[in-house]
């Protein structure tokens, strides 16, 4: 009787103990493949895997840009021609700050996306999701990379 209570236990605590390899197993492929910033991430962002480099996109998927003539944490200065190839990555309505991503002004005044205080664009010669044909147009010009 003592060898069958033994042998229940010890088939249920190899029970748990598989329980709780599949748990931390489960748990550690979630952490490993949700987006780098998926905790603060806004609705309007999201990252996508170019080249080896995590790259901030729209919710579309399209490779967002940063301007050298910015200055964190101010508005745009790309406005005009400049912001017909280059639009803003606008933040939807009721869109809140998280993390590195902030909102700023663009130069027609409405809210839009900024990683490190830094305003975010796209670029109207990128056709598909993944296209990065705007990295170091005139030098100025480069692929958001999350740090």
């Amino acid at each position: 009787m003592t060898d069958a209570v033994l042998g229940t236990r010890t088939v249920f605590l190899e029970d748990v103990m598989m329980l709780s390899k599949l748990l931390l197993g489960a748990v550690a492929f979630a952490a490993l493949t949700l987006p780098a910033f998926a905790a603060g991430e806004p609705s309007d962002l999201k990252t996508m895997m170019i080249d080896g480099k995590t790259v901030i996109t729209d919710a579309k998927g399209m490779t967002l840009y940063t301007f050298d003539n910015d200055k964190a944490g101010e508005p745009s200065a790309c406005s005009g021609k400049c912001a017909a190839a280059w639009p803003p990555a606008y933040a939807s309505a009721g869109a809140t700050a998280s993390g590195d991503f902030t909102l700023v002004k663009a130069a027609d005044g409405k809210d839009m996306w900024a990683y490190d205080g830094m305003p975010l664009y796209g670029w109207v010669k990128d056709k598909k999701p993944g296209d990065t044909t705007g990295d170091m147009v005139g030098n100025v010009w480069h692929i958001a990379v999350e740090k």
